[in-house]
């Protein structure tokens, strides 16, 4: 049972419909960082109500360093992608 810093499957299901390229397409970069995107949403509305919790924090990081490195890929892949992507996510191109 997922809680509530984690991302339910059914809410993994409708990334993946969203921004997969197929059915059942979990793997592909824009996935990942849409799924990684909802976590790191969920674990910032954590951190402002638990502002002295440092373990959760410290995961958060690691989440936002693998999303970059991620969309860093897709930028160098496909720019118009990538735009796109930030767009439809709603997060800043700090890359």
């Amino acid at each position: 049972m997922a809680n509530r810093l984690s991302v339910s499957k059914e809410r993994v299901a409708e990334l993946i419909a969203e921004y997969g390229k197929g059915e059942g397409d979990s793997g592909s970069a824009e996935v990942q960082v849409a799924i990684l995107t909802e976590r790191i949403r969920n674990l910032t509305e954590h951190l402002k109500e638990h502002k002295k919790d440092n373990h959760t924090r410290r995961g958060l990081m690691m989440l936002i360093g693998k999303r970059r490195g991620l969309l860093k890929y897709i930028k160098e892949r496909d720019i118009d992608n990538y735009r796109a992507l930030i767009k439809k996510l709603g997060i800043r191109d700090n890359i």
